[in-house]
């Protein structure tokens, strides 16, 4: 602790004191913004914390709802909330410092700090792959859902992640060779920092946020010793409930902070109050890392444009906590939404704080929640099929007693009515419509509209199935990096019994004579003659698992 305290001090760097000339907000802007945060928080419920910090001033800020309804004390700047994976951005902070005093290099590979991961990827895994999720290492949450564990109901530990991890013979992807966004990456950074620096990964970002004046930011390691005063997290499901919060993993979350840490960490980032933290690391920190193939993250945050302002943002949720971060460079103006509701979404309202503060036009960027006209027609015969995204989202229509149906995994199926000559509607929610155009190859494809989101096409599938024997796929099929297995039999035509492990049975369908879904999944077979004798799972955040025939 004392070297990296003299570290600090020897690289002393003191910021501006803030600006003289405070910005203002009108009261009609004010009303605004507190009819937007407050939007969420009806009487007796959890809620909110905000701020917007204006070139090292706070020219707005609100708190509302409670903190706790067991004994009814307000949320308050105080008030500590976890703020899950904006939680990074300090992780990745604490590898520059390293890398600043030359303790390592972000071209180093992270065996070389932890050793014995991933023996067969001759590849080198670099840290700045990990920094920017080009590592290609998978999700361990995906992998413990694919265990049939809920990780929340567990007290897993870092040390339990990096067992998971050990087991894991292949990547994703080549490193560097993809962007796919891993919180292992966070959680294996915070071990190699441990190393590097002779403390726990807690400790060492302590220091970190002391020279910070950040006092009620920290990493959480052990769940029965987390500081107080703690926004408990709360769900509705028709009345409010909070849960006990027993998790021990940190690096890629598990962080709690305060409004007013969190306001004290903008003022620093644009230029304003005290810090030993070197001005040119906290510079460094909100930019891309230069070498990553990733364009659009850098340490532990997004970049992007809203409505045509460039920016940098963070969202992070974990159960019903749920924070916000978005930062205008060019305007020096920050905003931030930190809640401890499951009915709260501060990605939206932070966003619409920003249309307020910088009276954008409601419709700049908004993207069409409509087709903008009819097309030629299409016949419900020609529109049924699987239609599938490049990340094998799927929709299948289905003509039933002349009645057209979509269907989804995971889901009920839906009502559909014609509304136009090549457009369809939900029945019973007429605002999520499908439009279906062929494309230059004369293929179908559907395009799907709604009010909350930007539309998106998926392309009729279309397979040859001479010579598919179905009842080849049936089997049990085991994957050694996990030791999960999936029995798979089949049901009838191209649909299939899905088990995977201890989970109740689900139901899979064949898309192609290669490829099954099940749920979230995606399983592709070899497609050789015979009993298939592997096939690869891929999910969200996890790619080509594989899984090998068992012996009958």
């Amino acid at each position: 602790m004392l070297r990296f305290f003299l570290f600090l001090s020897i690289t002393a760097y003191l910021l501006p004191a803030l600006p003289a000339q405070t910005p203002s907000i009108s009261a009609s802007k004010q009303k605004a913004l507190d009819s937007v945060a407050l939007q969420d928080v009806p009487p007796g419920a959890p809620g909110i914390a905000t701020a917007i910090v204006d070139n090292g001033v706070v020219t707005y800020r609100k708190t509302g709802g409670f903190a706790n309804l067991d004994d009814s004390s307000l949320i308050t700047m105080d008030s500590r909330f976890n703020i899950a994976s904006n939680g990074k951005q300090f992780t990745a902070l604490a590898i520059l410092l390293l890398a600043d005093r030359s303790k390592i290099r972000l071209t180093d590979d992270i065996r070389k700090y932890l050793p014995g991961l991933y023996p067969g990827v001759t590849e080198k895994i670099t840290i700045e792959n990990l920094v920017t999720h080009t590592s290609g290492i998978r999700d361990v949450y995906d992998l413990w859902s694919l265990q049939g564990l809920t990780w929340w109901q567990h007290s897993f530990s870092n040390k339990d992640v990096f067992d998971l991890v050990a087991k894991q013979q292949d990547l994703n992807f080549r490193p560097g060779s993809s962007f796919l966004y891993s919180n292992t990456n966070y959680i294996l950074l915070a071990m190699l920092i441990e190393k590097v620096s002779g403390m726990s990964f807690v400790a060492y970002t302590n220091g970190i946020f002391h020279q910070l004046g950040m006092p009620n930011s920290s990493f959480e390691n052990d769940y029965t010793a987390i500081r107080g005063p703690v926004a408990r997290a709360y769900f509705n499901f028709g009345t409010w409930t909070t849960y006990n919060w027993i998790w021990n993993v940190c690096g890629d979350g598990n962080i709690f902070s305060s409004l007013k840490d969190q306001v004290q960490w903008e003022q620093l980032l644009q230029g304003y109050g005290n810090t030993e933290i070197p001005r040119a690391i906290l510079d460094k920190s909100q930019r891309l890392t230069g070498q990553s193939s990733a364009r659009n993250y850098g340490y532990g945050l997004e970049t992007g444009d809203y409505k045509r302002l460039p920016y940098r943002f963070h969202e992070g949720a974990t159960g019903a906590w749920k924070a916000t971060v978005v930062r205008f460079p060019e305007k020096k103006v920050s905003m931030l939404t930190l809640t401890n509701t499951g009915k709260s979404t501060p990605d939206r309202q932070t966003r619409q704080m920003a249309d307020i503060y910088f009276d954008l036009p409601a419709d700049a960027g908004k993207f069409p929640i409509k087709p903008l006209k009819a097309g030629i027609y299409v016949s419900e015969e020609d529109v049924e099929g699987i239609y599938m995204t490049p990340a094998n989202f799927t929709f299948q229509f289905e003509k039933r007693d002349s009645v057209l149906y979509l269907k989804r995994a995971g889901r009920n199926d839906i009502l559909l009515e014609r509304e136009a000559a090549n457009i369809f509607h939900q029945a019973f929610d007429p605002d999520f419509k499908q439009e279906f155009v062929r494309n230059e190859k004369g293929e179908l494809e559907v395009t799907a509209y709604y009010t909350s989101h930007a539309p998106y096409t998926l392309s009729q599938v279309k397979s040859n199935w001479t010579g598919f024997d179905p009842g080849r796929l049936n089997g049990t099929y085991l994957n050694s990096e996990t030791g999960v297995t999936i029995t798979i039999s089949l049901s009838g035509g191209r649909n299939y019994d899905v088990k995977i492990g201890d989970q109740d049975s689900t139901k899979g369908l064949m898309v192609s004579p290669t490829k099954l879904l099940v749920d979230n999944y995606v399983l592709e077979f070899d497609g050789k003659n015979g009993p298939e004798r592997t096939f690869l799972l891929s999910a969200n955040r996890i790619k080509k698992v594989m899984f090998l025939r068992m012996k009958e």
